[in-house]
């Protein structure tokens, strides 16, 4: 086998400090910016970077901030000057990045010194993943990475430290299917202390409220036939939908939905707060330690047990206020009163015990299936490009999904005995009666009754929650790699 081509053979020069190699680079720069600029105007827009970088993995948003970073003179495109600018800066910075990860300084990079620096920022891989990610920028098959190798690759990609890399890949916040089941994201001592968590957790509250909003509709549909079986109501989807329409109009296939927005902001407070306290347990002395998944697992599924512990009563008006029938409660405090007054204080705990459950599985599984995709979408695009917002809409809604599926008869049981009280005459069975009860008249497809309601708001709540924390996001003038909007440090 001949050898092989670099991605960019026109930044190769020696790394001597003699005039000549830096002149040869000029030259080349030279001539690359005078291929990018198409229209030979002296300027090199998005267009022409899109269409002379493509087949580079470069997403648009990575373009963008390449035009920010060196746009010095903020007209929107590069001169030449300030493309040769941003590549001499960043070339540097990637220096800087590539000796952080030269642990024994012997001028190459190893698949054990990536796996290293993955972990040290919350992304734990095997040393066969690091490897096939090593071989993707190993150009000369001597399974090492090279300053020349490390520099043709990512010259064009806007991302300077390791922690560029894993900030790709937090996504809880941005994706709201109606379930705040998941395990939190990672975030470093930088981050934290920078404002950037909370901002983050502030733009995820929004979008989910503006997704639970544009999806309560369906989410209604799915709560009324998970409560009315088959032997109550013996209508489909269509008929449910048409019989809400008709007891309470347009406007009560939104009942409930207020209680459901409102606990949102607990809620995720409540979870990131305890992840954060159970994990500096889990580290014991070593707060450096990186958690491994099972105990990212272990820590979120606790975190989860105690935000779900602290707002379960608002969990009990939701559904409550959902089924409720027209002029049934005044609203939210109204419902509380009555519920209080006739069944006391236990009532708001009703279904406690599936919901606990229900984290387990659906933690888990959200877990292992998003690491999973996470995984194979890195080693297979070149371990460390940024993956877009299709791969990480895509990876979160079937990581989501796969979760739900799994945990749905735990949250159908948990919804019947949530709404117990509200049907009128109904008995009171416990959860394995219950789930005798629907086996037996239902079948087994009775633990999974509304569930097509809740698979078809799965595609608009992904897609709606992530436009929402986009505009948020940016509002409050945070980018996704997590530093402030404008042309902050790279």
């Amino acid at each position: 086998m001949g050898p092989q081509r670099t991605l960019f053979p026109w930044v190769h020069c020696h790394d001597s400090g003699s005039s000549g190699p830096d002149q040869e680079r000029e030259k080349r720069w030279a001539e690359l910016f005078d291929e990018l600029d198409l229209n030979k105007d002296g300027h090199i827009d998005i267009t022409e970077l899109r269409t002379g970088l493509a087949g580079r993995g470069l997403s648009r948003a990575s373009l963008e901030k390449l035009v920010e970073a060196g746009d010095t003179n903020q007209d929107g495109v590069l001169d030449f000057e300030e493309f040769t600018q941003y590549l001499r800066t960043h070339e540097k910075e990637l220096n800087l990045m590539f000796r952080s990860l030269d642990r024994n300084n012997d001028g190459r990079i190893d698949a054990a010194e990536i796996q290293h620096s993955l972990h040290a920022v919350g992304v734990n891989i095997s040393l066969e993943a690091a490897t096939r990610i090593l071989q993707s920028i190993d150009k000369d098959g001597t399974m090492t990475i090279d300053w020349n190798e490390w520099r043709d690759y990512f010259l064009f990609k806007p991302i300077t430290n390791m922690e560029d890399v894993a900030r790709y890949w937090k996504r809880s916040m941005m994706l709201d299917i109606g379930e705040q089941l998941t395990v939190p994201d990672e975030f470093s001592e930088e981050e934290k202390k920078s404002g950037y968590v909370w901002r983050q957790l502030v733009a995820g509250a929004m979008a989910g409220s503006v997704s639970r909003t544009g999806t309560a509709p369906l989410d209604r549909l799915k709560v009324f036939r998970q409560v009315h079986g088959s032997s109550a109501f013996k209508g489909n989807v269509l008929s449910s939908f048409q019989y809400m329409l008709k007891e309470g109009g347009l406007r009560s296939l939104w009942r409930g939905n207020g209680i459901n927005v409102l606990k949102i902001a607990p809620e995720t407070a409540i979870k990131f707060t305890a992840y954060e306290k159970i994990k500096h347990v889990m580290r014991g002395n070593n707060e450096s330690k990186t958690l491994m998944i099972h105990e990212r697992f272990v820590a979120g599924s606790l975190a989860g047990a105690i935000a779900q512990t602290a707002i379960y009563p608002m969990e009990v008006l939701k559904t409550r206020l959902t089924l409720r029938k027209t002029g049934q409660y005044s609203g939210i405090a109204d419902c509380a009163k009555q519920i209080l007054q006739r069944e006391g204080v236990t009532a708001f705990y009703k279904g406690y015990v599936p919901n606990l459950l229900a984290i387990v599985p659906y933690a888990g599984i959200d877990l292992a299936v998003y690491e999973t995709l996470k995984f194979a979408w890195l080693n297979r695009n070149r371990g460390l490009a940024d993956p877009g917002v299709t791969v990480l809409v895509g990876c979160g809604a079937i990581s989501s999904t796969c979760g739900q599926l799994a945990s749905y008869p735990l949250a159908l049981i948990r919804t019947r005995m949530q709404a117990q009280a509200s049907v009128r005459g109904a008995p009171k069975p416990s959860m394995l009666a219950l789930v005798h009860n629907i086996v037996t008249q239902e079948g087994v497809a009775g633990l999974y009754r509304g569930i097509s309601p809740n698979m078809l708001k799965v595609i608009p709540a992904v897609t709606v929650s992530y436009v929402a924390y986009e505009y948020t996001r940016i509002a409050l003038g945070v980018d996704i790699e997590g530093r402030r909007g404008g042309k902050g440090k790279g």
